[in-house]
C-alpha cells in the first residue's frame, strides 16, 4: 500500500497503524530523528536504517543510535547511496519518504521510485505536500491501473535501476 500524506502527524500515525514489530524500515530523510524515535519506542525488534544529509542529523541521529537502527549520512537522491544501502538489505517492508515536506515533489516522486522499485517495500509513506496537492487535484481518465503494494506494480521485475542522469538536470546541487 502506499500512503500519501502532508500533516506529520497523520503521516507518523499512518507509519504506526501498518507496521509490525519486526518489519524492516527503511527512512529516507529522518532529519533529527523524531519519525525515528517513534519507530524505536513501538517497534523494538525492527531494523531500521535511517538516512538524511543533513548536517544538523548526525548528532541527533547519533544519540538515538542502538543495535536496530542505522543512521547514514548520505544524500538519498544519489545512485551511491541507494547501492550502500542495497548492499546492507535487499528488500524492506516499509519505505517512508519525508523530504522536505512541501518540497520538490519531482524529485520525491523520482526517489520514491527508484527506492521502491529495488527494495520492493509491502508499505510506503510518503509526506509532500505537492505529490498529495497532485493527486486530490486529478480526476481519473477511468484506466484502471493500481498497485496494492508499497511499489509500482508495473515496475517489480525491473530490479536496481541503474543511475539515472535526470537528477543532475533536476538538482544541480548534487553534482560532483
Amino acid at each position: 500500500m502506499i500512503k500519501l500524506s502532508y500533516d506529520v502527524k497523520n503521516y507518523r500515525n499512518q507509519i504506526l497503524d501498518l507496521t509490525q514489530n519486526g518489519d524492516t524500515i527503511i527512512e529516507l530523510g529522518c532529519h533529527v530523528g523524531n519519525t525515528t524515535r517513534i519507530l524505536l519506542d513501538n517497534f523494538k525488534d525492527s531494523q531500521i536504517i535511517a538516512l538524511d544529509n543533513s548536517p544538523e542529523a548526525i548528532s541527533k541521529m547519533n544519540e538515538l543510535a542502538n543495535d536496530n537502527l542505522e543512521f547514514i549520512n548520505a544524500d538519498v537522491r544519489l545512485h551511491e547511496t541507494l547501492l550502500e544501502v542495497f548492499k546492507k538489505i535487499q528488500k524492506c517492508d516499509i519505505l517512508s519518504i519525508d523530504l522536505g515536506g512541501g518540497y520538490h515533489p519531482d524529485t520525491v516522486f523520482k526517489v520514491f521510485y527508484i527506492w521502491s522499485s529495488t527494495f520492493k517495500p509491502k508499505h510506503t509513506f510518503i509526506r509532500n505536500r505537492g505529490i498529495l496537492e497532485f493527486f486530490n487535484s486529478s480526476v481519473s481518465s477511468g484506466e484502471d491501473y493500481m498497485s496494492c503494494e508499497g511499489y509500482l506494480d508495473s515496475y517489480h521485475d525491473s530490479g536496481i535501476p541503474p543511475q539515472i542522469k535526470e537528477f543532475e538536470l533536476w538538482t544541480p546541487s548534487i553534482k560532483k
